[in-house]
């Protein structure tokens, strides 16, 4: 894989909402800053421009000068702290931008001939804010663009990327998706709860708040809370998950992800083959109760109490 730093641009003014602190905003329960960074922590080293802020996992901070300069006052900020021969360069407010994205756009920046190579949206757009650029050409535009106009505040991003010979990649249908709007953050709230997404946005919410790297197979775990609700009690799903992890954390002490995941499928295997021979006890118990219900007897084999005939006890 590209060796790259990466480049996020946090101190917009938000003014579309209101001026909210938008990297702080929630979506999924993470912050939008939060995860822009979670798909990108394979980035040699995180230079955040905008005011400094508790981060899921640590970055280098700066500001652009001045303040409110615009994206290529602070792209120039950002790029002094970097060093690798590319430079993964993000806003803050994309909910979506997963780990495939920006491998693709490490890829086609990294083709012979090119400078770099941003996303294009649904609409076809450039968005040279989820892009990757060789860091040289990259440096070399932004001094010549700072000598013409003297510096690059206030100027747009288009007087650099018309200058570099770009790949583009598309994007599909979320990953250039950005919360400009708080119709925007509410569109994004609605999306990760959609049936085909919920499950895998809980997940991956729960191992960045956990500090947990670990890539388990989640249908396995589906599948033994469903047998261990049906064959013990309802109760015994979320108490034999649990167990289960607890039991895959003491065999992996130690061990790596790849260790500790395959720890879990063991345990996992175990949980529910025992699920499934309590469902199967459970149903010849109740065949058995049938066929002695049919001959007229008990479970037990005891006859229904008539009364203790010959006692005058009714």
């Amino acid at each position: 894989m590209t060796a790259y730093d990466v480049i996020v641009l946090a101190g917009g003014a938000a003014k579309r909402l209101g001026g909210a602190d938008k990297p702080g905003v929630r979506v999924g329960g993470r912050a939008l800053l939060d995860r822009v960074l979670a798909a990108c922590d394979g980035a040699a080293r995180t230079v955040v421009v905008g005011d400094r802020r508790p981060t899921a996992r640590p970055v280098l901070w700066t500001r652009e000068v001045p303040q409110g300069g615009g994206p290529l006052a602070a792209l120039g900020a950002g790029l002094r702290l970097t060093s690798a021969d590319h430079v993964l360069v993000l806003s803050a407010d994309l909910p979506f931008l997963g780990p495939g994205t920006v491998d693709a756009l490490l890829a086609a920046a990294a083709q012979p001939g090119r400078e770099g190579a941003l996303c294009t949206d649904l609409d076809g757009r450039d968005q040279p804010l989820v892009a990757a650029y060789r860091a040289e050409p990259l440096r070399r535009e932004l001094a010549l663009i700072a000598t013409e106009h003297g510096n690059l505040a206030g100027l747009p991003l288009r007087l650099l990327t018309a200058e570099l010979d770009l790949a583009r990649v598309d994007a599909g249908p979320d990953a250039a998706f950005d919360c400009d709007t708080w119709d925007d953050i509410a569109a994004a709230r609605a999306r990760i709860r959609e049936h085909g997404a919920v499950l895998d946005e809980w997940i991956t919410s729960v191992k960045n708040e956990l500090g947990i790297d670990l890539d388990v197979d989640t249908g396995v775990l589906l599948d033994l809370a469903r047998d261990a609700a049906h064959g013990v009690a309802r109760p015994a799903a979320p108490l034999t998950t649990f167990l289960v992890g607890y039991a895959a954390a003491r065999a992996s002490a130690g061990a790596g992800p790849d260790e500790a995941a395959a720890a879990v499928a063991e345990a996992s295997r175990k949980a529910t083959a025992l699920a499934l021979r309590w469902e199967a006890e459970a149903a010849e118990a109740a065949e058995s109760a049938k066929s002695a219900g049919q001959g007229g007897d008990t479970a037990g084999g005891a006859k229904p109490d008539t009364g203790r005939e010959g006692t005058g006890t009714p």
